[in-house]
């Protein structure tokens, strides 16, 4: 079993792992409403995914 010679540097281990970062969600618009959205969601304002109603919003 291969067991590493030397200890591996703070350093080293931070360099190879710079490249995992979070990425920014994509946002939609509502058809309905044009407010943002997430993609392939239910839209919060309006209750619609793809032009259909899925559940009622309280207009409060």
């Amino acid at each position: 079993m291969a067991v590493p010679k030397k200890r591996i540097s703070k350093q080293r281990k931070r360099k190879r792992r710079t490249h995992y970062k979070a990425s920014t969600p994509t946002l939609g618009t509502c058809s309905k409403t044009g407010d943002p959205k997430l993609r392939h969601r239910v839209c919060p304002t309006s209750g619609m995914y793809r032009g259909k109603l899925i559940y009622e919003v309280d207009q409060d």
